[in-house]
């Protein structure tokens, strides 16, 4: 019975390593790219519904809606920023666009709206 085993050079195998590892670093640079912007989202829209059980009236819950948008660097304009108040709940409303790039070769616009009524 013969045993065959199979020869691997050296450079071949640094190349294919080499390679493996280039993809992965770029699949998570590229997850990364995706992943800050829904993780800003997330956050956002937690803090809105956070200021929206509070109840500070319409020109305050903007204004500090309008400050946490500026802390996470999330492009609003205070003006793009809707509160208003009914009976027993309060509506806030407001929506952006980000766009991804990846290494100037991929730009995806992301377009994120936030809804809260507490």
């Amino acid at each position: 019975m013969k045993t065959c085993y199979a020869v691997i050079s050296p450079q071949g195998g640094f190349i294919r390593s080499a390679v493996i590892i280039a993809i992965t670093a770029f699949l998570i640079y590229a997850g990364f790219q995706f992943a800050i912007p829904y993780y800003k989202y997330s956050a956002f829209k937690s803090e809105v519904k956070q200021i929206a059980r509070l109840d500070l009236g319409e020109k305050r819950a903007r204004t500090q809606v309008f400050e946490i948008a500026q802390n996470l660097k999330i492009p609003i304009d205070e003006k793009d920023i809707s509160v208003t108040k009914k009976a027993a709940t309060v509506r806030i409303e407001t929506g952006w666009n980000d766009e991804v790039d990846i290494l100037g070769m991929y730009q995806k616009m992301l377009h994120f709206t936030v809804l809260v009524e507490e």
